[in-house]
């Protein structure tokens, strides 16, 4: 018998967090999607705190136009910008047990072009 979808990427989730943690100096940026929406953090794990958040339920993001890939490379130049102004230069990309493809690829490549390093 198979994993379930689920377990699958919650098994993957797993072993990334083993070895990737957000530090002050290179916060996380972890991505979360759901069916709908899809959300990003930096997180700094040694305090346990969110520094910076951006989704596409975000009041500015929210009546945005596209398909749910073009959101999320608006939402990934939001966090960017977000980073920016919080003193944020460069994050260690978590993609949460999802493949580096589609919503998730889109909104790294957001953040890069508008200046996150990772």
């Amino acid at each position: 018998m198979g994993l379930s979808k689920t377990e699958r990427r919650q098994r993957i989730r797993r072993r990334i967090r083993k070895v990737s943690s957000g530090t002050a100096e290179r916060p996380r940026l972890a991505v979360f999607r759901s069916n709908s929406e899809i959300y990003a953090q930096i997180i700094d794990d040694v305090a346990g705190t969110t520094l910076v958040a951006a989704s596409s339920r975000d009041k500015a993001l929210a009546d945005a136009k596209g398909t749910k890939t073009e959101v999320a490379n608006l939402v990934g130049k939001a966090i960017a910008d977000k980073a920016k102004e919080a003193g944020i230069e460069a994050v260690a990309f978590d993609r949460g047990g999802n493949l580096y493809h589609g919503r998730v690829k889109s909104l790294a490549e957001g953040a890069r072009e508008a200046g996150l390093k990772f």
